[in-house]
């Protein structure tokens, strides 16, 4: 493996703070795999998935629900977390390679040997579950907001990462995330903004002033 995804892999949350020896007994276990993945190919879906974590080392995914835009994976990014240790028969999203990728595979059973052998890596397990959950919560919270406005502060701030949000998608694919239309989302920007509570800048928008958003919810 190159160095520069030997580094991806460290820096994802299954082995940050955990030291080396866990990242090593991963990658030079016979278990741990690399593959490629074309273009448009179909990662996981609800009917083809494995029970292992992958991780993105080159390329992008798209996580769908339905049609709905859940996310954009890149480097470093981890998925399959939630089927790890589900026995259900079904996969939640559709992962779909946005470009060539090549990914990295840990199965169940070295995820298992890993929390055994090095609690950290346990506790930083959990610790991401219990992320996603605040992720997925936030998700629902913009879809089932009020008005336009509403739904794009809860939107922003369920994005918010050092005082900045961007969408991962166009401002079409925003509106029919949030089940609004464009003309709708337009005003709900320039409203949000008059009001001195955000501020555009390219695809980016910085949140100038986080409590105000919240209170626009209420």
């Amino acid at each position: 493996m190159m160095p520069e995804q030997r580094a991806l892999v460290a820096e994802t949350f299954l082995f940050r703070g955990a030291g080396r020896e866990p990242l090593e007994f991963a990658l030079s276990d016979p278990r741990c795999a690399r593959e490629e993945t074309a273009k448009g190919a179909v990662i996981y879906g609800p009917r083809a998935f494995r029970r292992c974590l992958g991780v993105v080392l080159a390329g992008q995914i798209q996580v769908n629900k339905g049609t709905l835009i859940m996310s954009v994976l890149e480097p470093g990014d981890l998925f399959g977390a939630a089927a790890l240790f589900h026995q259900g028969e079904d996969y939640a999203t559709t992962l779909t390679a946005r470009s060539r990728c090549l990914l990295l595979f840990l199965p169940q059973a070295l995820v298992e040997e890993l929390m055994a052998r090095f609690p950290q890596v346990g506790r930083n397990y959990v610790v991401y579950l219990s992320g996603r959950i605040r992720f997925l919560a936030g998700k629902v919270d913009a879809l089932t907001a009020g008005n336009a406005g509403q739904k794009l502060a809860q939107y922003l701030l369920a994005r918010a990462s050092g005082g900045w949000a961007e969408p991962e998608c166009s401002a079409a694919g925003l509106a029919r995330r949030l089940g609004v239309s464009r003309a709708s989302l337009y005003r709900a920007y320039d409203a949000l903004t008059g009001a001195g509570l955000i501020r555009r800048e390219g695809r980016r928008v910085r949140l100038l002033d986080e409590a105000g958003l919240r209170r626009q919810l209420h």
